[in-house]
């Protein structure tokens, strides 16, 4: 190890053992080169902020810190951690962090994307290549999965999680967590996983990015700490704290939540890590008197590592000799820090990440673009085709593709794609060019732009619509109308979009629409009136041949909406687990929890998406109609593929405590399962319930199973009315661990 090139010159002999090695390192430290080791310093333009300006590089040399943000690729990292490693007393390396979001050269579907494909495996395969790239490229530690719920489309980030659902939100985040892990260490592919924002960022009032978040503690305990919980179980590495404050607390200095929850609840030993210049910004949030103020909050909240600010470097070392910080906090959270650098093998060599041949032959390979491309046909979600249209034959006499992002390339990769060259991704046009017939004419028209004033060259785009046996219109949002500090009030085709439209539809030529966007968006009468429409998101490096796939018919769609689509921006926040209220929102009734000028159910609901063929299902069968509270139950159901073309159907269930001590969702998703069928295939599919089902949180907060009947409903989507119920005959007490959260308001 390289640490006993320092050891040997103090006489000290080589630790027998890891953890003696580490023990002994912490030893030799002074409290500057601990503090150092919680400082982490950007050294390139990121999305969340500005960097620190060369004025303040040059006074902090890079043998000061303990991790990098943003830097990668063998020559860069190499040549970093040559100057720590050579340069400083301990010789202790780099931990090199960057985003690693969805893909890295390799571009996968954003991740509000890739959760419609509704498969876990997928996601760990898509983390797992990105891994495989990433750290092949020098890059140690990923601040991802980002697994927040959201519920507000107009918030940007929307596109980074999973959707409104805790559930499919867990699954998903567990399974990315497994795959930037791989097979462990010592695999030189290992990569650590940050699980962020922590906690309710999603719930930004307004659908403001940074905004205040105010939810009560029942929906923080049941809907946004789930996914995060299930993170940690899968042995996530990091935490990030949002940006937002909960209850009064910035959540970078909520010692119940980052102490309470996650540390002694959760047993969670890894690394909380801030968000960029987030320990600055509690001086923003108004409860810092000064910048030894914000160091003292933070680091004494539980946040070990200060990403950007500089803060914990000028201040942390004369908290800690004054009192107000200490010692053995120190040396808990450097022990962290050295601890997943050890796990790297970085102290047996601090180089084995920063490989030419490695990176050469792992980066952007043929087997990644095909992953990239099944990834991709697996996210599209089929909202509307009437007549069947779709999918189209690709001996076609003459095709009109329509709109800017049609051919433009940063939108196909999406946000946060950024190590992503947006040159070797594939266009739309191109790959509907590409699939088409040789003697298909394909003509190209921008006509609008996400952004444009006004539409190019209406008369042109008519007499090209007219011509033409069927239009294509790529309509939706750039890459940067999605993402962070993204925020729109407006969620309807932005720029001069609507008008290209109606002119395209005024043709009375048939018209798909193709949407490109990071967000559910609030479709107008005139998109609505398009005959087909096909949710394609940002889809990464191969979003052209997957979309062609399944345009003209080598794939049939499968995607399901992960978040509800309303009919407008009046109904936000709309999710389909909503509480029944005492006057339920249904029927005709005047006082009703509605709308008096809207309906108030959703355009596209939670699970939604269609197929080239059909299916049906059975009446759920249940193992039971009445069992004990310490029993399971199994569920089963008989899908049948109606139509003339195989499908895969993305099963759904959900479950519904009918009458309990506090209120409950109308349902809760608590199964999904995908199945493959030919025509007139039909197959037995069962899903076992237990009392982790059937649990809820009572007005203590405390996990039980209450004595009453259920409602199990299967089907295509959450407004399913396929159902079955059974009962459960006695209340028990659980003992479920992390179902206890401290008063969100303590600190």
């Amino acid at each position: 190890m390289l640490f006993y090139l320092a050891l040997s010159i103090s006489g000290s002999a080589l630790p027998a053992n890891e953890h003696d090695f580490i023990e002994g390192l912490l030893q030799h430290m002074t409290l500057e080169e601990k503090v150092d080791q919680l400082n982490q310093l950007g050294v390139q333009d990121t999305p969340t902020g500005p960097v620190i300006d060369q004025g303040e590089l040059a006074q902090l040399p890079m043998s000061t810190v303990g991790s990098v943000l943003g830097a990668y690729g063998f020559e860069q990292t190499r040549r970093l951690q040559e100057q720590v490693v050579m340069r400083s007393r301990l010789h202790i390396p780099l931990l090199f962090a960057f985003d690693v979001i969805h893909g890295f050269r390799t571009v996968f579907p954003v991740p509000l994307a890739e959760a419609a494909a509704w498969d876990p495996a997928l996601a760990q395969r898509t983390a797992r290549a990105a891994a495989v790239e990433a750290t092949a490229s020098g890059v140690h530690w990923t601040f991802a999965p980002m697994v927040d719920i959201a519920r507000d489309p107009r918030w940007g980030r929307v596109v980074e999680g999973s959707g409104e659902d805790p559930f499919l939100g867990a699954a998903l985040a567990s399974a990315k967590v497994q795959g930037f892990h791989g097979a462990g260490p010592p695999d030189p592919s290992f990569m650590l996983a940050t699980a962020k924002h922590f906690v309710t960022y999603g719930a930004a009032e307004g659908g403001r990015d940074y905004n205040v978040a105010d939810v009560s503690e029942r929906t923080l305990r049941e809907v946004y700490l789930p996914p995060f919980q299930a993170a940690v179980a899968a042995g996530v590495d990091g935490i990030m704290p949002s940006f937002n404050e909960l209850a009064g607390v910035p959540l970078h200095s909520n010692t119940a939540l980052l102490t309470g929850v996650l540390r002694n609840q959760w047993r969670f030993g890894g690394l909380i890590v801030s968000d960029f210049n987030a320990i600055w910004e509690l001086s923003q949030h108004g409860i810092a008197r000064g910048p030894a103020d914000r160091a003292r909050l933070a680091f004494n909240a539980g946040v070990d590592i200060d990403m950007a600010s500089q803060t914990y470097r000028q201040h942390l070392p004369a908290l800690v000799r004054n009192g107000e910080v200490p010692l053995t906090a120190v040396d808990d959270a450097v022990r962290r820090v050295l601890q997943a650098k050890q796990r790297l093998g970085l102290f047996e060599d601090p180089y084995r990440y920063s490989d030419e041949a490695r990176q050469r032959a792992n980066v952007l390979t043929p087997q990644h673009r095909a992953l990239a491309r099944e990834a991709a046909q697996k996210s599209i979600v089929l909202l509307k085709n009437t007549d069947a249209l779709l999918p189209l034959p690709k001996h076609l006499r003459n095709v009109l593709v329509v709109g800017s992002l049609a051919t433009d390339a940063e939108a196909t990769i999406g946000p946060w794609a950024l190590a992503g060259h947006p040159e070797e991704s594939i266009t739309v046009l191109q790959g509907i060019r590409r699939a088409v017939a040789a003697d298909t004419e394909v003509v190209y028209l921008p006509g609008a732009s996400p952004v444009s004033k006004e539409a190019e060259n209406l008369n042109t785009v008519r007499q090209a619509a007219r011509l033409a046996e069927v239009v294509v219109a790529v309509l939706g949002e750039q890459a940067d109308q999605s993402g962070e500090a993204r925020s729109r009030a407006d969620l309807g085709l932005p720029g001069a979009q609507e008008a290209l439209l109606r002119a395209l539809l005024d043709t009375g030529k048939p018209v798909v629409i193709l949407l490109m966007n990071g967000r559910p968006l609030v479709l107008s009468p005139t998109v609505r009136q398009a005959p087909a429409l096909l949710e394609t998101w940002f889809l990464g490096s191969e979003m052209g041949n997957a979309v062609a796939d399944i345009l003209f018919g080598d794939v049939n769609p499968s995607g399901k909406l992960p978040i509800t689509f309303p009919r407008s921006e009046g109904q936000i926040p709309l999710y389909y687990a909503h509480k029944n209220t005492g006057r339920p929102p249904s029927g005709d009734g005047r006082y009703a929890s509605a709308y008096i000028d809207e309906h108030w159910t959703p355009l596209y609901p939670f699970g939604f998406g269609l197929s080239y063929t059909s299916f049906s299902y059975s009446t759920p069968r249940l193992s039971a109609q009445r069992l004990a509270s310490t029993q399971s139950l199994d569920v089963t159901v008989t899908v049948t593929n109606t139509g003339a073309r195989s499908g895969e159907e993305i099963v759904q269930l959900y479950l519904r405590d009918d009458v309990a001590s506090v209120t409950r969702p109308v349902r809760q998703l608590r199964g999904f399962r995908k199945v493959h069928l030919a025509p007139g295939e039909a197959r037995d599919l069962t899903f076992t319930l237990d009392q982790g089902d059937f649990a809820l949180l009572d007005s203590d907060f405390s996990p039980v199973v209450e004595a009453g009947t259920f409602t199990v409903f299967v089907g295509a989507d959450s407004t399913t009315e396929n159902h079955a119920r059974f009962e459960v005959t006695d209340s028990r007490a659980l003992s479920i661990s992390g179902q206890s959260v401290p008063s969100q308001g303590s600190n």
